[in-house]
């Protein structure tokens, strides 16, 4: 009897860092099982040992944490400052490397039931076999040799402690399903021979553990990238003689870099971590990720009748929003101007103390800055700041002046001792100005009849430069707000010394 609800899951291995494809893959299956009422499942794909490290699976946990991304079923795990997250075995764990038993149970079942066989043939033997199909212009695939050895012939291979792995026995029909995103998918099973299964009985490849988990944890839809396509029609066929359910498949466009080439799951620029480094904010990933293949339906102007494209979500209006049939079958292009620019809109939204918390946290502001200092600082350059790593960059001047050449404050056809003279200009108008009047307003109202008289470039690039050091940065005014008077004043005396 089939499930009474939606049930997806998300199965990644711990065997390299968990990058922006498999967040986007995470996303698509939690999006749609919140739309549908549905429950999200996590396990742990660790059958490969020599591979599977703890430490990339702890990334996993803390990245979906970080993202906001929650599972209803799956395991529990320890943070990396060793915190508790989920009461250990209360929602699993699901890890493959705890669930051997059950895959041995239907690997036997299947040799039994002669469905499946020991190979013995070696790699050598393997491959020249291979070079030979495609030296004759046919398509590779194993000829079967294992195929109907005697049971005793096997049993004494085994006994010689003979290398071999278990093969299953595959229908030489074509095998289809219907894929939610991409229609009718069809597979001629009779180029691709007699798949491996399994390194041994206690050994099975991931491709085999998973079908037996999602009839086991009664997943009702799979949905992955589209690498996984020619894998599908190979876990259909061993679950029809098993007598599994059936299952419903998406499979989502690859994410692709700017030249089109697929990003590598071990590229670890590729990878949520850097990402989180980089200073990218979470709800503005997931914002962009859930783009990279997925686009709502388009707003209509009530008044004007013409039609325009919405592109900032919350993770909650997307749970109401996302439907497949939004989704694009051909690969989406990862452009990181798109990102920085989601990610500036969530900047500019953020309260200024959210912004500094998060600032503070992920170590992107120097220690011992004070918290009115750093807020007013925030509110100056957070319409300009893309991402939260650009802080230092953009505000660095705020805190401190690097050193700059004298000449620099020199105004194009301007001379150094005219330039001198605005600057001790300025400051008599500053020594003039309260403290409680500093505003970027009334400054300007200050030295208005100074750049009426000589000119805005003349009095206020020198002024810019003395107060920052750089030849790009806030406005002049901008910058005095957040100074002060009196630190105003010092910066531009020490300028005026440069001359």
């Amino acid at each position: 009897m089939p499930p009474k609800q939606v049930r997806v899951r998300f199965a990644p291995s711990p065997t390299g860092f968990f990058h922006v494809g498999s967040a986007r893959s995470t996303l698509f299956n939690w999006l749609y099982a919140k739309k549908e009422g549905g429950v999200f499942v996590l396990r742990i794909e660790d059958t490969d040992k020599e591979r599977s490290n703890p430490e990339f699976e702890r990334i996993i946990f803390e990245s979906l944490e970080w993202i906001g991304l929650t599972w209803d079923e799956g395991p529990g795990f320890t943070r990396a400052d060793g915190s508790e997250v989920r009461e250990k075995g209360s929602f699993g764990p699901y890890r493959q490397s705890e669930r051997k038993a059950i895959y041995k149970k239907y690997l036997e079942k299947l040799l039994y039931d002669n469905h499946a066989y020991w190979c013995f043939c070696t790699p050598e033997e393997l491959e020249a076999e291979r070079q030979s199909l495609l030296a004759s212009g046919s398509p590779p695939k194993y000829s079967g040799t294992c195929r109907s050895l005697p049971k005793e012939t096997v049993s004494e291979r085994q006994e010689r402690g003979e290398s071999a792995v278990i093969r299953f026995k595959m229908p030489e029909e074509k095998i289809s399903f219907s894929d939610i995103i991409r229609g009718t998918v069809e597979f001629d099973m009779s180029l691709g021979g007699d798949v491996v299964i399994a390194k041994g009985l206690d050994q099975p490849l991931f491709d085999f553990a998973n079908m037996i988990d999602d009839e086991m944890m009664e997943i009702t839809h799979v949905i992955r990238g589209e690498d996984h396509i020619p894998n599908t029609p190979k876990q259909i066929a061993v679950a029809r003689v098993l007598g599994f359910r059936k299952l419903y498949y998406a499979h989502l466009p690859l994410i692709l870099n700017s030249d089109r080439s697929k990003m590598s799951k071990r590229f670890q620029a590729a990878s949520l971590v850097e990402y989180q480094k980089m200073g990218y904010v979470p709800e503005a990933l997931v914002n962009f990720l859930v783009l990279l293949g997925w686009h709502p339906e388009p707003i209509v102007d009530t008044k004007t009748g013409k039609a325009h494209e919405r592109e900032i979500f919350s993770l909650e209006e997307l749970s109401k929003l996302f439907d497949f049939k939004r989704v694009q079958k051909g690969g989406a292009i990862f452009n990181i101007e798109k990102l920085n620019w989601i990610n500036n809109r969530y900047l500019r939204v953020l309260e200024n103390k959210e912004i500094a918390r998060r600032l503070r946290e992920g170590g992107f502001v120097k220690e011992g800055i004070e918290e009115s200092m750093l807020l007013k600082t925030i509110e100056l350059i957070k319409p300009r700041m893309r991402t939260l790593k650009e802080f230092e960059e953009l505000a660095g001047c705020i805190f401190s002046v690097p050193e700059y050449d004298g000449t620099l404050l020199v105004w194009k056809k301007s001379t150094k001792d005219e330039s001198k003279k605005n600057l001790i200009d300025v400051n008599a108008v500053l020594q003039a100005t309260g403290e409680n009047t500093f505003t970027p307003g009334e400054l300007k109202n200050a030295l208005s009849p100074l750049t009426t008289e000589r000119g805005n470039g003349d009095v206020l690039w020198p002024l810019r430069v003395a107060l920052s050091g750089k030849e790009f940065s806030p406005g002049p005014f901008e910058i005095m707000s957040v100074l002060g008077k009196n630190e105003s004043m010092r910066r531009i005396t020490e300028a005026t010394a440069k001359l």
